[in-house]
This record gives structure tokens, C-alpha cells and sequence, in this order.
């Protein structure tokens, strides 16, 4: 079982939406029993908490499942139960580093750095753009697939 953990600030906007975006994937290809996926965040502000409101309609929009997401925060051990750690922007991959005690780890990943694209997943708590954050998450989700096929 190959097992994937989406991390951002909050754990309400971009990193739940690339929960179920990904598991949404992995549904349709038939890969839900082979690759496991779940989301966090690096700061402790919604632990419990469900998606915002933008990500739960953008998911909704695309008539993508939102159950289950909840928030949670980051820990240590979520370094060794996941085998790609991906955060949505460089802090929030700055601050995996510091939290799991492995910098610059090979399976700690920005996601948009598995696209042409090279950049940070706006956070749409912070800009208001859902449709945005959404098509960003998807291109690197999809990139992320390809990445593990390839690679298992």
C-alpha cells in the first residue's frame, strides 16, 4: 500500500481539496485499494474542523466527495506512515521539514513542483479564488499519479 498525505497551513482549504481530488483519481482508476490518501495541516488553528465552505462547494461544482475530511495536524510519525509528503506551497514544505526533523527529504514534495507550472497553490482562504486553487490542484494531483505509477 503506497500512502499519500496533502499538507497546507489550515488543513480547511488546499490540503482537504487535494485530499479528495487525489482520492477522486485514484477512484476512478481503480487504484483506491493500492494508494491510501489523507490530508494535514502544520499549524493547530482547526484540528476538528470540516472543509471552508469554498473547498466544499468547488467539490461539490465537480461533484467530488467531501466525506470523511477533517482536520488534523501534522506529526512526527506521519513521517514514517506516509511515503509522499506534499505540501501546497514552499512554507507549508518548509514547515514539514522542520516538524517531521527531515529537511530536504526526497518524499517531501511541493506538489506543483511535479508540474511546469513550479510554483505555490494560492491559498484561497487568503485570495477568495477556489476555481483557481481547484485547477492548480488538479494538474499536480494528476502529476503526482503519474509520479507513483512510474515509480512503483
Amino acid at each position: 500500500m503506497i500512502n499519500v498525505l496533502f499538507v497546507c497551513l489550515g488543513n480547511i482549504c488546499r490540503s482537504p481539496m487535494a485530499e479528495a481530488v487525489f482520492r477522486d483519481l485514484l477512484k476512478k482508476e481503480n487504484l483506491s485499494n493500492k494508494i491510501t490518501v489523507d490530508s494535514a495541516a502544520t499549524s493547530s488553528w482547526h484540528i476538528g474542523s470540516p472543509p471552508h465552505k469554498g473547498t466544499l462547494g468547488i467539490l461539490k461544482k465537480y461533484n467530488i466527495s467531501s466525506e470523511g475530511l477533517v482536520g488534523r495536524q501534522l506529526t512526527k510519525d506521519d513521517f514514517e506512515k506516509f511515503d509522499y509528503i506534499i505540501g501546497m506551497d514552499e512554507s507549508n514544505t518548509r514547515n514539514i521539514y522542520e516538524i517531521t526533523g527531515k529537511p530536504k527529504h526526497p518524499k517531501i514534495i511541493r506538489l506543483l513542483d511535479l508540474t511546469e507550472h513550479k510554483k505555490d497553490v494560492p491559498d484561497p482562504y487568503y485570495t477568495g479564488d477556489f476555481q483557481e486553487t481547484y485547477q492548480l490542484v488538479l494538474e499536480g494531483c494528476r502529476a503526482l499519479l503519474e509520479r507513483i505509477l512510474a515509480e512503483n
